[in-house]
């Protein structure tokens, strides 16, 4: 399952948004270090499609696909060299496939902030500067390991790496992120294996107060270019998530809400690790499934069972409107059903039915 892992400097509402994206009861006393081991949870990806499909299929049951939240203890500036148990902290992180990043913009005089005033740009800054030393140590490491191979004879694969590996020192040294440097795609094969934190996807949250719009971010927040900020209260959404179903609707009229915070910290999230959804639909469950963009049919079908790829013969595809407008039966009778063969790229919305060999 895909990992999430939660990041920011003590006291942001780190674990008020964990706690809110998992319902999942932690810690969150107003003191440094109060999280110390992860915490872990699974949220399903909101997804409008399934119960519609699950309609018009009288499905029995219905199953989201699904995304893994870690909540990694505040990390703050000195982290790179242990400074608040920050090493264990750090590799928590490397364990993740991208990082949500929360930043504090609100503002809360019973909540301690351990700067002592609240800048947005300033901790972001502070965060990634821990993340880019830690990663300097792993690439100062690999450059010694690629000049002693270099010694007993030099190979183009060998230059080419030490070329990526001196850019990427040299970015890291200045406190940027390693995600600033270009790579082509033999360099980010390369890349991938020194799990570099700063290479992973970053989304920042700038926890805001209540009575800022959550749809919008103030200019005074923009974290710059380059930076992908959604805007929310994570004190409003926790609130929203304890509320029953039916007084969800009209609160988030009130507050000018057109959809919560948590669902497009989600939605974006399963964005950014370029992941799409297929489905599939029946009597028994209407399902969604989660897949890179770009996987082809066969690939697919093995997410389901691994025998589903081995023996993939077709894929039989309506597109998920075309299956709610029409029914199975109607979209095969309009000529909306299509047959695809192993070198069919999956599109996100694909509702599959996979014929498969014995």
């Amino acid at each position: 399952m895909l990992k999430v892992g939660i990041v920011g400097l003590p006291n942001v509402g780190k674990s008020t948004l964990f706690k809110t994206l998992t319902k999942k009861q932690v810690d969150c006393a107003n003191f440094p270090f109060c999280t110390i081991d992860p915490n872990v949870g699974v949220v399903e990806v909101p997804d409008e499609r399934l119960a519609q499909l699950a309609e018009v299929s009288k499905s029995e049951k219905i199953i989201a696909t699904a995304i893994e939240f870690v909540d990694i203890a505040g990390l703050v500036r000195g982290a790179h060299k242990g400074e608040g148990l920050g090493n264990k902290f750090l590799a928590n992180i490397r364990e993740v496939n991208m990082i949500l990043h929360v930043v504090r913009a609100f503002s809360d005089g019973n909540v301690t902030h351990v700067d002592g005033s609240v800048n947005p740009m300033r901790d972001v800054e502070t965060i990634e500067i821990e993340l880019a030393t830690a990663d300097l140590g792993t690439v100062e490491k690999r450059l010694d390991a690629v000049r002693g191979k270099m010694k007993a004879g030099k190979t183009r694969d060998l230059e080419k790496e030490l070329a990526m590996l001196e850019r990427l020192y040299a970015t890291l040294a200045t406190g940027k992120m390693a995600n600033m440097v270009e790579l082509d795609d033999d360099e980010r094969m390369m890349a991938r294996q020194l799990m570099l934190l700063t290479l992973k996807p970053i989304l920042y949250v700038m926890n805001m107060d209540e009575s800022d719009s959550a749809d919008v971010v103030d200019e005074a927040y923009n974290l710059g270019e380059g930076r992908l900020v959604i805007p929310i209260s994570a004190k409003i959404e926790s609130e929203l998530v304890d509320l029953p179903k039916e007084e969800v609707a009209s609160f988030m009229e009130e507050l000018g809400l057109t959809r919560s915070g948590l669902d497009r910290v989600i939605n974006k999230s399963y964005e950014l690790l370029r992941l799409i959804t297929y489905f599939t639909s029946g009597e028994k469950e209407t399902r969604a499934w989660t897949i890179q963009q770009g996987t082809k049919a066969p690939q697919a079908a093995g997410v389901i069972h691994t025998d589903f790829e081995k023996h993939f013969i077709r894929a039989e595809i309506i597109n998920w409107k075309d299956f709610v407008e029409l029914g199975e039966v109607g979209a095969k009778e309009a000529a909306k059903l299509r047959v695809e063969g192993k070198e069919y790229v999956m599109q996100d919305g694909d509702v599959c039915h996979f014929r498969v060999g014995a």
